[in-house]
């Protein structure tokens, strides 16, 4: 249990401390850069753990398996309480991951956040997710500073002289500008670049527990120079406690903090801009802006805990406007239906502070009721007030935005089959939690199926999975997907007993309107009008192809492009569920399909429901698309990874032509120093032990990181071999299906 300093003063600052005394952040970096270490000093300058065991104790990192393999999995949020300058500051923090497999839980963090304090390595330098977690935090309108961590390994491992630690930190300063002035709003492209000398960089070591800023050593010595030197010297000496005494870590920080993040006042006026997709000209936005806590609750969802031992949910958000109460009856914009909280307050690591009321400008924890990570509440008179611009998706949230999606799977079933609905419920709630990850039966099989944006996110929810019902799991496998290339041919088919018939015909979704879904601009549960007229004005569809959206699973979409059909409502749930089944498992290898439109243009239903059931559609509509498919020349296509890698420059050709054998392609090298920085892209499949061969090729010498890049097709040299291999390992027949294998449901038209 975690030790909750200040209670009582939390509670009532919570509802009554300015605005201008708050601060909302998270603190963002590579794996190994030094988050959680660093986030030990500021939880000890409030009581919440030793001094002496800062820095080692990393008690955001409350979870075993996170202390086991020294990593953080999970966001932690803390409130915090401090003095600054004679006045009392709130400051609400996340610790989140580093690693490429929970870059989700960044995302849902950083939406929560006005700013974040990057932490970057000052060895390793600006790496793979350091920049993916300063664009995905320019993305959401949050402000960053830059702490450089790790600088007493520039000292004391590579002995650098001062003027080359200078020129270091110059380096990484002057490259996360670069990302700045890539990514920021053009607003804000110079007024948020990072500098030492306006106290927007602090330089120190989370591991000695010293930093500082310009103004900190401005405070501490007449010439800020010879602060600076001080630090070597001290080194030298050996004597590290002089500089935790001296130079804080927690001070600097916390100056930074305060100084240069934006309270919530200031960021939701922009912020909101940023993420409310809604109608603007009513009185919820204008309370959002203005954070007003008497204004209409608005709230949203952006973090599920489950607690380690109880497995009991706590929902943890941000409230934009209005105040959330213990009675509060809560609208969910997305699930269209109503809850009430048991318990509210805020999170203190892994225990609920419970609070009565907790008004616009802070975060907040409830239990209660469960739902998906990204949900969007607001009180249920505001919903009956503004129902109808919700039914027309013009009040709410922009998706939250993810930088990984799912490339790996892995098959789980039960050992006891009685448990397999025990067994959906539970990884229901965890990918509830990390909405990256998904989950579906497959019938066939008998197995569920868990796909995620690594191997290490699935091996983190197996193991939470089998914490509650004991389960077989098979070996990770990499996901491919079927697309088509040109539009199929238009068939007509028959169900089993010849009396109804459908035609249809396949051909390959727009690449911008499959964007556009995996955004949720265009989704399944959304106003038809809404969702027609986004179609028609930003992707030039006909109108009434654009009204007629049957489906949208994953990246595909089915169309009624029918006239005159009678009685087609009697199959249609039938119809959907076939073409569900079938994009879920397509037909090359039965991997996932993506970006497909079928378009259904004629059908013929018979008269007595009898002969209209699923037996009778199904396979009469699979047929059809999969004919369809097979003739709108079907490709394999993979997922590519982008791999960053540091490594001295002596190494470079064994690198790179270790990425060629990856079936890696060079996107870009940069030389700085006696150092090179590679970037590439190389096929998820070729990854598996990448990381141990880029280590012995550099000697242990190389730095890297990678993310998801894109879906590319398949070498058509390949294509054979590894459809092939798909079918070995799914007991499949050993032979590419053809239009014979489902010319028995074919129709010719008298």
């Amino acid at each position: 249990m975690v030790r909750i300093k200040q209670a009582d003063e939390i509670r009532q600052l919570i509802k009554k401390l300015p605005l201008s005394q708050r601060r909302i952040f998270s603190v963002v970096a590579h794996i190994d850069h030094g988050k959680s270490t660093t986030c030990d000093y500021l939880l000890a300058r409030v009581g919440m753990l030793s001094r002496d065991l800062a820095g080692e104790k990393r008690l955001t990192d409350y979870d075993e398996e996170e202390q086991k393999r020294i990593i953080t999995i999970f966001t932690t949020v803390v409130n915090l309480l401090y003095e600054f300058d004679g006045k009392q500051y709130l400051i609400q923090l996340n610790d989140t991951p580093g690693h490429i497999s929970f870059t989700g839980e960044v995302s849902r963090a950083i939406r929560a956040s006005d700013g974040i304090i990057l932490l970057v390595d000052a060895v390793e330098g600006v790496m793979t997710q350091s920049e993916t977690n300063l664009y995905l935090a320019l993305k959401e309108m949050c402000k960053p500073v830059l702490y450089i961590n790790k600088v007493d390994r520039l000292i004391r491992e590579l002995n650098l002289t001062p003027r080359e630690v200078v020129a270091k930190i110059d380096q990484i300063i002057h490259t996360v500008n670069r990302l700045i002035e890539k990514y920021a709003p053009p607003q804000f492209k110079n007024e948020w670049k990072v500098s030492f000398a306006k106290g927007s960089v602090a330089i120190g070591s989370a591991k000695d527990g010293w930093g500082f800023t310009f103004d900190t050593l401005k405070k501490r010595f007449e010439d800020p120079r010879q602060g600076y030197l001080r630090v070597f010297e001290k080194y030298r000496e050996g004597d590290i406690q002089w500089l935790r005494e001296n130079l804080p870590l927690d001070e600097a920080l916390l100056e930074m903090i305060i100084k240069h993040l934006p309270d919530p006042l200031t960021a939701q006026k922009y912020k909101i801009d940023a993420i409310w997709r809604g109608d603007k000209d009513n009185e919820v936005y204008k309370a959002m802006v203005n954070v007003d806590a008497s204004g209409p609750l608005v709230g949203m969802i952006t973090k599920i805990f489950i607690h380690p031992k109880s497995f009991r949910p706590t929902l943890i958000g941000r409230i934009w406007s209005g105040t959330l109460r213990s009675d509060s009856e809560l609208f969910l914009l997305s699930a269209r239906s109503a809850r009430k909280p048991h318990r509210i307050g805020v999170m203190e690591i892994t225990e609920l502070l419970d609070v009565d009321a907790i008004p616009a400008g802070n975060m907040f924890a409830m239990t209660g009721f469960i739902v998906p990570a990204g949900e969007a509440f607001v009180e249920k008179d505001v919903a009956e007030r503004y129902m109808d611009l919700i039914e027309a998706e013009r009040f709410g949230f922009e998706p939250i935005p993810y930088a990984s999606e799912p490339v790996v799977s892995r098959t789980i079933r039960p050992k006891n089959p009685q448990d397999i609905d025990k067994l959906g419920e539970v990884a229901r709630l965890w990918t509830m939690a990390d909405p990256t990850a998904s989950f579906y039966l497959d019938r066939e099989a008998g197995v569920y199926v868990l796909e995620g944006v690594d191997p290490l996110q699935i091996e983190i929810l197996v193991k939470r999975i089998s914490m509650r019902v004991p389960i077989e799991v098979d070996e990770p496998i990499i996901v491919y997907r079927e697309r088509v290339k040109k539009r199929g041919e238009e068939i007509w088919t028959k169900s089993p007993n010849a009396l109804n018939r459908i035609c249809l015909y396949i051909e390959p979704l727009e690449e911008d309107v499959a964007e556009a879904i995996r955004k949720g601009v265009i989704k399944r549960d959304q106003d038809p009008k809404r969702r027609a007229e986004i179609l028609r004005k930003q992707f030039g569809w006909p109108m009434d192809l654009a009204r007629r959206i049957l489906d949208i699973t994953g990246t595909n979409v089915l169309i009624d492009a029918t006239t005159g059909v009678q009685r087609f409502e009697r199959i249609r749930d039938y119809v959907i569920s076939t073409f569900r089944n079938f994009v879920q498992g397509c037909i090359l290898a039965k991997e996932p399909a993506q970006n497909i439109k079928a378009v259904i243009t004629d059908a013929f239903v018979h008269v007595d429901p009898a002969h209209t059931q699923m037996g009778q559609i199904f396979p009469m509509v699979f047929a059809g698309l999969a004919i369809s498919f097979l003739t709108a020349e079907p490709t394999l296509y993979e997922p590519v990874l982008r791999v960053d890698i540091k490594v001295p420059q002596q190494y470079m050709g064994a690198i790179i032509s270790l990425l060629q054998k990856k079936r890696g392609k060079i996107l870009e090298t940069n030389m700085a120093e006696d150092m090179v920085h590679i970037v590439a892209k190389v096929p998820a499949a070729e990854t598996i032990d990448l990381a141990e061969q880029l280590r012995s090729a550099s000697q242990g010498r190389a730095f890297f990181g990678y993310q998801f890049y894109a879906w590319e097709e398949v070498p058509k040299s390949m294509q054979h071999d590894i459809i092939m291999k798909i079918r070995r390992r799914k007991g499949l027949p050993e032979k590419l299906p053809t239009v014979e294998d489902f010319a028995r449901f074919i129709y010719v038209r008298q």
